[in-house]
């Protein structure tokens, strides 16, 4: 129970005790804790007190809310360092999950501008778009949107594209693979997405957009993914 005579803040103490349940099982991931009516009366404290307690837990990712159907432990995240270039399939591989995933779209189109310009294109040639939900043991983790230059990927088809793409490409085309460059940004997802996701709105998402390159500094590939905040999260190491 809580001490109201200690100099610890009566939210820090439900905080800990929400944490110390969350981390022994009692409160499993995916399910909901009790109400903040629930636990203004177990402790006999103003809602605002649990409430503040509660938004410290979603800030740290332990928890989500739902509107209209309550708060909910958080999966443990995917930690994707950022120090090597490696595929989604590989990427889950790694910690013993399985990758999947979805295809919502695949057809070649002629790239806008800035598509163009970062896949080094003439204004005549095409790309392909491939739009895919990736899954990690069952559960939608990012949509990816990739653009492959048609000259590079010719043959590319949807049955390849149930696989690694990145296995076809070094395997079956013989392209090394380099390095690429990119950028991350945190938005809000749009209902589309998070319909696709299986997140409410609005909910925060991490974005990120990389150009690929082969060694030869050919660029081969731009993706543009958009990541659930509550199960990814993306680590570096910066040595001065």
């Amino acid at each position: 129970m809580l001490d109201k005579q200690s100099t610890v803040p009566m939210y820090v103490q439900i905080e800990k005790y929400l944490k110390r349940h969350i981390l022994q099982g009692e409160f499993p991931v995916g399910k909901a804790i009790p109400s903040e009516r629930e636990l203004t009366e177990q402790f006999d404290v103003s809602r605002m007190t649990v409430r503040q307690a509660i938004t410290s837990l979603v800030n740290e990712g332990m928890l989500y809310r739902e509107k209209g159907r309550g708060t909910f432990v958080t999966a443990t995240k995917v930690e994707q360092p950022l120090t090597r270039l490696t595929s989604f399939t590989e990427d889950m591989f790694s910690r013993g999950m399985k990758a999947s995933n979805r295809l919502v779209s695949f057809k070649i189109i002629t790239p806008d501008k800035d598509i163009q310009a970062k896949l080094q294109l003439s204004q005549e040639e095409d790309v392909y778009q491939v739009i895919r939900i990736r899954y990690a043991d069952n559960v939608p983790m990012a949509i990816e949107k990739s653009y492959l230059p048609v000259s590079l990927m010719e043959g590319l088809n949807e049955k390849i594209l149930k696989e690694s793409l990145y296995a076809y490409i070094e395997k079956d085309r013989q392209f090394a693979i380099s390095h690429a460059t990119q950028r991350m940004e945190a938005a809000l997802v749009n209902k589309e997405d998070a319909m696709h996701l299986d997140i409410s709105i609005p909910s925060a998402i991490i974005t990120i957009e990389r150009i690929s390159f082969l060694t030869t500094g050919i660029p081969f590939e731009v993706v543009r993914s958009t990541y659930r905040s509550d199960r990814y999260k993306f680590t570096s190491e910066i040595r001065r």
